[in-house]
């Protein structure tokens, strides 16, 4: 189960930020900043915010289907009436 994030307005970050970034690092929860009711950026503590390496990332993901220069055999002619 997850929790919800935290949630704050922008005005309310900007003026609280040396008590809401600590929070984040001490309590592990994310914070949104939201702009006019829509989120702006999301605060994670220390950690979570590593991407994944970008080299290797669809390892696995592909399946081979043979050769796809070979041609398949069958006659066409392109534009033909």
């Amino acid at each position: 189960m997850s929790r919800r994030p935290d949630e704050v307005g922008i005005a309310e970050f900007k003026a609280k930020v040396t008590t809401l970034l600590p929070r984040v690092a001490r309590t592990g929860r994310v914070l949104r900043v939201l702009k006019r009711g829509k989120v702006l950026v999301e605060v994670h503590p220390p950690g979570r915010a590593e991407p994944e390496p970008f080299v290797g990332r669809v390892r696995g993901t592909a399946t081979s289907v043979g050769d796809i220069v070979r041609p398949i055999g069958d006659e066409w002619a392109a534009g033909a009436d």
